[in-house]
C-alpha cells in the first residue's frame, strides 16, 4: 500500500504546484485538485490514516555537548 501514500502525495504536490503558479480557479489547477482528492481517498479508503499522507519532518536528535 505504500504506493498509494507515494500516488496520493505526489498529486497533491503537483495541484498545489499548479495552484501557486496559475491560482486554484484556474481548469488545470481544478482537475489536479480533484485528482488529488480522489488519491487521498483512495489511500483512506486502503485503511490508512490522513496523516499517513503528509510527511513528516526530520528531526536531527543530536544533543550539544558542554
Amino acid at each position: 500500500m505504500p504506493h498509494l501514500i507515494e500516488a496520493a502525495r505526489a498529486a497533491q504536490q503537483r495541484a498545489a504546484r499548479a495552484a501557486a503558479a496559475v491560482g486554484p480557479t484556474h481548469p488545470l489547477a481544478r482537475l489536479l485538485l480533484a485528482a488529488a482528492a480522489l488519491a487521498a481517498a483512495a489511500v483512506w479508503d486502503a485503511g490508512h490514516r490522513v496523516t499517513d499522507l503528509h510527511h513528516r519532518p526530520h528531526r536531527e536528535r543530536h544533543r550539544s555537548r558542554a
